[in-house]
């Protein structure tokens, strides 16, 4: 059965095809015919109820008043920088910091060590990226992500932070193996002292079978709990690899609650060199994921406890409505991720679902907005004030009776702007979220024009994250065209 029509990329040569998406099976598939190679078929959802329920939360923004460029429809995605066909802003930009590493794996997004040149942007270029993110409007970029090749190989990364927290930047990130934080027990501090808001830890298992440096990454969370900075742990989840120890890697991210913050589950994108058999394989789209977690936590996070991105996208209409200011809007695409909040009790991991009436959340916070939308300003506050009191009934449908206090806080949040108290409750909160960010055998233009979290770029570009390390592969043309002597940097 088709469900819509796209536009994807030939695996082999990379045209650019029109595409169906289609239900087979229960399944999700996507389809294209190359002229020169011919059909191919992949996998996209591996459960098409899940597939429907998350498009029922579909947003599609305006993207950005001030794009780099005006494009044809038919340019995408082969003419990048962020265009006028584009409906998202950037929520989180990432900038290679370099493409040196000190780690060979045998899946990476930027595939770093096997370039043969040295990619390393300057401090002014940095800088100038992230004024160029920082220009975007209605919105400034809010969040930055240091990424590479290995960021901390950088002498100067310290003052790069600091820069980044100048400039504005509310979240500043820094995606890292650990290996250099793990050798010196002052580096978090170092970092947590420049500015950084979070580290962003590579962290595949609990074992060393699956994660071969594991002590590296023990160190870190140490490391980050006696600093009190904060760490999101990053599992690359590959099928028959180390999707057994999903469950075990939410334990431990819940029993040092006080530094992790969270776990981001990245699905395996076949960015490198892969077969159709490794493809097959070693796939594991979102709804595997959420049924993974389930069945390793014995059916504490449920499968249907997950919500796409833009579910959120009401809370900020009712900012928006409240404050007469534009936000931050994540009108990313309903496919591309799914997340959770479950809070670590002394009981034991409890739902947010379970705590309050998910649906009825969303449900009351639209009906404010509209409230909001329809009267003057004594109205507005009117209109919180009966939002909250109705959001509190959703409340006590729960079953833990926290869920009463999570509205309290909320409330104050909301009327009195006071932020500190909803701060202190995330203190304890466990994110639970997965990005499955695209290759090019399930590739989706529609999911392309709808990213949140784009490159930036020495040459003045911003591009989307699949497009730029998994489409045209924007990052071995960006690479190489500031690419240095590997002589400067041995």
């Amino acid at each position: 059965m088709l469900l819509k029509k796209t536009q994807s990329l030939c695996p082999i040569c990379r045209k650019v095809l029109d595409a169906e998406i289609f239900d087979e099976d229960g399944k999700v598939w996507i389809r294209r015919t190359c002229p020169d190679h011919g059909e191919a078929k992949h996998l996209y959802w591996s459960d098409v109820e899940m597939y429907r329920r998350f498009e029922a939360f579909e947003k599609i923004g305006t993207g950005v008043t001030n794009p780099q460029r005006h494009a044809p429809v038919d340019a995408c995605p082969t003419a990048c920088g962020l265009c006028s066909n584009h409906h998202s802003g950037t929520l989180l930009a990432n900038i290679d910091l370099t493409n040196r590493c000190n780690l060979n794996c045998t899946f990476c997004f930027a595939n770093a060590r096997a370039c043969g040149f040295v990619y390393e942007p300057s401090f002014d270029q940095i800088v100038e990226m992230m004024a160029m993110l920082r220009s975007e409007k209605p919105v400034p970029t809010p969040a930055v992500q240091f990424s590479g090749g290995e960021p901390t190989m950088r002498d100067d990364l310290f003052e790069i932070i600091e820069k980044a927290k100048e400039m504005g930047f509310s979240q500043v990130q820094v995606a890292t193996n650990g290996i250099k934080i793990a050798k010196d027990p002052q580096y978090v501090q170092k970092l947590k002292d420049a500015g950084l808001s979070t580290i962003y830890l590579h962290f595949d298992g609990v074992t060393k079978e699956t994660n071969p440096i594991l002590e590296t990454g023990l160190k870190v969370v140490e490391y980050c709990e006696k600093a009190k900075l904060g760490v999101v742990l990053v599992p690359t989840i590959i099928n028959g690899k180390n999707d057994h120890e999903i469950g075990a890697i939410l334990k431990y991210a819940a029993d040092h609650i006080t530094a992790v913050r969270g776990v981001n589950f990245q699905p395996v994108a076949f960015t490198g060199a892969a077969s159709e058999e490794n493809v097959i394989q070693e796939r594991v789209t979102i709804p595997d994921l959420a049924e993974r977690i389930e069945e390793q936590t014995d059916g504490i996070i449920k499968k249907k406890y997950f919500y796409p991105v833009p579910c959120v996208v009401p809370i900020s209409d009712l900012v928006e409505a409240y404050t007469g200011e534009p936000v931050v809007r994540f009108t990313t695409h309903q496919h591309c991720g799914a997340a959770t909040y479950v809070f670590v009790t002394e009981e034991g991991l409890v739902p947010i679902n379970e705590m309050i009436d998910v649906d009825g959340f969303f449900d009351a916070i639209t009906k404010m907005t509209e409230t909001m939308n329809n009267g003057g300003t004594i109205n507005k506050y009117r209109a919180l004030l009966e939002g909250v009191k109705n959001m509190g009934s959703s409340a006590m449908k729960g079953e833990h009776g926290v869920g009463t206090q999570f509205y309290k806080l909320l409330g104050k949040t909301l009327i009195f702007q006071n932020y500190d108290a909803l701060r202190d409750f995330h203190w304890n909160a466990l994110f639970i979220g997965t990005m499955h960010f695209m290759d090019k055998y399930n590739y989706d233009l529609a999911r392309v024009q709808r990213c949140c979290i784009h490159y930036a770029t020495p040459d003045g570009r911003v591009i989307p994250f699949c497009t730029y390390n998994s489409g045209p592969v924007y990052r071995e043309e960006v690479w190489k065209k500031f690419a240095q002597d590997p002589a400067k940097k041995e």
